[in-house]
C-alpha cells in the first residue's frame, strides 16, 4: 500500500496504481478548475528578505505560475529564524490551495538543527513538487597543489587537518557540502565561517582559505578567472552549462550529492485535487521558455518531479543531513 503523505498518496512500488491516482487526479483536478479554482489571488510565502536568491527565484515562478493558473499571485516575503518564521506562517494558513510555500533544504536542516520548532515540516504540509535545484561546485585557490577531489583527498589524508575550507556560516548549505565529503571521504579540513557567500568566496579568490563548496550559480562569472580552479561539481550527473567538470560521485564517492534546492509545500489538509492543480501548473510553469530560460542563466538545474518523489526526497534529506548535524553538534534556539 502507498504511505499517505498529508492528503497526496505517495505510492512507493505500484507505478499503475498511481497512474490511475494521476489520472484521476487529474479529473478532479479539471473539476475544481471548473468550480472556479482559483478564483482569487493567491499567496507564495518566501521565508527570506526580497531580493535573497530565494526571492529571485521565488518571484520567477511566481510568475509563471500566475500565468499557468490565470490568477494573480503576490509574493509575501516572511524572513527571519533561520527561515522558520515564514514556514511556521504558512503551517498555519488556511488549507484552501491560497497559500504556497516555498521550501528549501535550509527546512529539511533545520528539522535537526532546531531543537524546538513550532512546526512539523514534515506533517504540516503536503509537497507539491521539487522546482529546481543549486548544484554547488568544488572551487580551491591556484597555490593549493590540487586539480581534482581525488587529489583533495589525497592531500587532506598526507595533511591531516591543515587544509581549510570556507563556509558561508556555520550550518549552512555550503558547510554541509564539505562535512557531507569530510564524512565520506573520512578526511579532515579545516572550517572557516564567514558571514555570506560572496565574503567566503572572495577568501578563496584572495588565497585567504583554500577550499569552497560554493553555489555555481554565483561561480559561474568567474570559472575562467586564474584567481581560482574549478574541482567537480556536487550532483549526481554533469552539468550541461560546465560539463568538462566532473562530479564528485566519479572521484568515488558515489552516494555523494549536495547542493540547495527550491520545492512548493502547501498546508496540510489541503485537499487532493487542488494539490494536483497545483502540480500542473507548476509543470507548466517550469515549461515557459522564459521561466526555464531564466532558471538556466542563473545555475538552477530544472527538476519538475512528482509529489510523491519530493516527499521522499525530503525525507531522505532530513535523514542525511540530520546524521551531520548531530556528529558536529550543531544545534540552534
Amino acid at each position: 500500500m502507498g504511505r499517505a503523505v498529508g492528503g497526496l498518496a505517495m505510492p512507493h512500488h505500484r507505478p499503475l496504481v498511481w497512474l490511475a491516482a494521476l489520472l484521476l487526479g487529474q479529473a478532479l483536478s479539471a473539476s475544481v478548475m471548473a468550480q472556479g479554482y482559483p478564483s482569487r489571488v493567491l499567496r507564495y510565502v518566501v521565508p527570506t528578505p526580497p531580493g535573497s536568491g530565494a526571492d529571485v527565484i521565488g518571484r520567477i515562478i511566481a510568475g509563471g505560475l500566475a500565468t499557468a493558473l490565470g490568477q494573480q499571485i503576490i509574493i509575501d516575503n516572511r524572513g527571519g529564524g533561520g527561515n522558520n518564521i515564514g514556514a511556521e506562517f504558512a503551517a498555519k494558513a488556511a488549507p484552501d490551495g491560497y497559500t504556497l510555500f516555498q521550501a528549501s533544504l535550509t527546512h529539511a536542516v533545520n528539522v535537526t538543527l532546531y531543537r524546538k520548532l513550532a512546526y512539523d515540516l514534515v506533517n504540516d504540509f503536503i509537497p507539491i513538487i521539487q522546482l529546481a535545484s543549486s548544484p554547488y561546485i568544488v572551487i580551491a585557490h591556484p597555490s593549493l597543489p590540487v586539480k581534482s577531489i581525488a587529489d583533495l583527498v589525497r592531500l587532506a589524508k598526507a595533511r591531516p587537518g591543515a587544509i581549510n575550507y570556507a563556509s558561508a556560516s556555520t550550518g549552512t548549505s555550503t558547510y554541509l557540502a564539505a562535512e557531507l565529503l569530510k564524512e565520506q571521504a573520512a578526511i579532515n579540513l579545516l572550517h572557516i565561517p564567514y558571514r555570506g557567500g560572496n565574503e567566503a568566496m572572495t577568501s578563496v579568490m584572495s588565497g585567504e582559505t583554500s577550499v569552497y563548496f560554493s553555489p555555481l550559480a554565483i561561480t559561474l562569472p568567474f570559472l575562467n578567472d586564474n584567481r581560482l580552479r574549478a574541482l567537480a561539481v556536487t550532483t549526481t550527473k554533469r552539468i550541461a552549462v560546465v560539463p568538462q567538470y566532473p562530479t564528485v560521485a566519479e572521484a568515488g564517492y558515489p552516494d555523494y550529492v549536495a547542493g540547495n534546492w527550491f520545492g512548493i509545500m502547501v498546508p496540510a489538509k489541503t485537499p487532493r485535487d487542488i494539490g494536483v492543480t497545483l502540480h500542473e501548473a507548476a509543470l507548466r510553469a517550469l515549461a515557459n521558455a522564459d521561466v526555464a530560460r531564466r532558471l538556466t542563466d542563473l545555475g538552477y538545474v530544472i527538476v519538475g518531479d512528482r509529489a510523491e518523489e519530493f516527499a521522499a526526497h525530503l525525507r531522505s534529506e532530513i535523514a542525511k543531513l540530520g546524521k551531520i548535524i548531530r556528529k558536529t553538534g550543531l544545534s540552534a534556539e
